[in-house]
C-alpha cells in the first residue's frame, strides 16, 4: 500500500484517484473545486480540507492538474507545498504541462531531496475509470520504483520512454500532435462531407471502417454527427493548451510542423468562439462556419 497525496480531481484525475483507491493504496485527495473531493469519497479515499493536508504523509504527490501554471502553484505557490514533502517524497506528475516545465519542477524539487517521475496520461476519462491508461514515464530508477505500483493500477500500458525527466512529455506531445490534427482533419471531413450535399452522420458510419478509419474519427466523430449530445468528456480548451505545447516546442527545436499549427489555429477560433468549455468534437463548427 502506498500513500498518496493526490491533487487534481477532474474528468480525468476524479477516476484515477478512484482505481487507486480501488487497488488497494490510500489516497488523502483534494480538488480546488467545492465538494469534489468530497463526492468522490470511499474506502481507500479520503477528502483532504487543503493541499497542504493532502500531502503531509504522502510517500507519492500525484497532480492531475490541467496547466503548467497550475502544476508550479501547487507546489511553489503561497502555500509553499514543495518545502513541506518529507525528503525522498516523489511527484508524480501526470498532466501534459510539456518538456521545459517537468524539467523546471524537477530541477526546482531537488532542494528538497524530492524527485519528479514525468508520467502523463492518454486514453479518455472511460479508460481512466478502468485503470486502462497510457501513460508515457520516464524518470530516475528509484522514483520509478516507487511510482510503479501506482502506474501499473491506473495502465494498462506504462513503457519507461527514456530516463530523464521531460523524455514522457515529449512522447506525449507527438501523441498530441496525432490526437489535435486528427479530431481537427475529422471535423473537416465530415464538415466538407456536408458541404458536398451528404448526410454527414451517413457519411460517418460508412468511413468509419474502411482506411480512412481512426480513433479519433470513430470516437470524436460520433460526437461530432450527434446533434443531440452535449456531454463534454475533454474540454476544446484542453486542446488550445496542448497544440500550443506542440507548437512551441517544435520551434524551439528548429522544427516546422505546418499540421500541428493549422489545428491550433482551428482550436484558438473555437475558443473565441466561445466553444472552450465545450467538448472538442465542437472543432467542427469551426469548420462548418458557426462561429457566432
Amino acid at each position: 500500500m502506498t500513500k498518496v497525496g493526490w491533487i487534481g480531481l477532474g474528468a480525468m484525475g476524479g477516476p484515477m484517484a478512484v482505481v487507486l483507491a480501488g487497488a488497494g493504496h490510500q489516497i488523502s485527495a483534494f480538488d480546488v473545486a467545492e465538494g469534489r473531493a468530497e463526492s468522490l469519497a470511499r474506502d481507500g479515499l479520503r477528502p483532504a480540507a487543503t493541499a497542504k493536508e493532502a500531502v503531509a504523509e504522502a510517500d507519492v504527490v500525484a497532480l492531475m492538474v490541467a496547466t503548467p501554471a497550475q502544476a508550479d502553484a501547487v507546489l511553489f505557490g503561497p502555500d509553499e507545498l514543495a518545502a513541506s514533502l518529507r525528503p525522498g517524497t516523489v511527484v508524480l506528475l501526470m498532466a501534459t504541462v510539456g518538456p521545459a516545465a517537468v524539467v523546471s519542477l524537477a530541477q526546482r524539487l531537488e532542494a528538497f531531496d524530492v524527485e519528479v517521475v514525468d508520467a502523463p496520461v492518454s486514453g479518455g476519462t472511460a479508460r481512466a475509470a478502468t485503470g486502462d491508461l497510457l501513460m508515457m514515464v520516464s524518470g530516475s530508477e528509484r522514483a520509478l520504483g516507487v511510482a510503479r505500483p501506482l502506474l501499473d493500477a491506473m495502465a494498462g500500458s506504462a513503457p519507461v520512454v527514456g530516463p530523464n525527466v521531460g523524455d514522457g512529455q515529449k512522447v506525449k506531445l507527438v501523441n498530441q500532435l496525432l490526437c489535435g490534427v486528427h479530431i481537427a482533419v475529422a471535423g473537416e471531413a465530415l464538415a466538407f462531407a456536408e458541404a458536398l450535399g451528404l448526410e454527414a452522420k451517413a457519411t460517418w458510419e460508412v468511413l468509419r471502417s474502411g482506411a480512412a478509419a481512426s480513433f479519433m474519427l470513430d470516437d470524436r466523430g460520433a460526437r461530432m454527427v450527434d446533434e443531440t449530445n452535449t456531454e463534454v468528456r475533454s474540454a476544446l480548451d484542453i486542446f488550445v493548451k496542448d497544440m500550443g505545447l506542440v507548437v512551441e516546442a517544435a520551434r524551439e527545436n528548429t522544427y516546422p510542423a505546418p499540421l500541428a499549427a493549422a489545428a491550433e489555429q482551428l482550436y484558438l477560433n473555437g475558443r473565441r468562439a466561445g466553444f472552450g468549455r465545450r467538448d472538442d468534437s465542437s472543432v467542427i463548427e469551426v469548420l462548418r462556419g458557426h462561429l457566432s
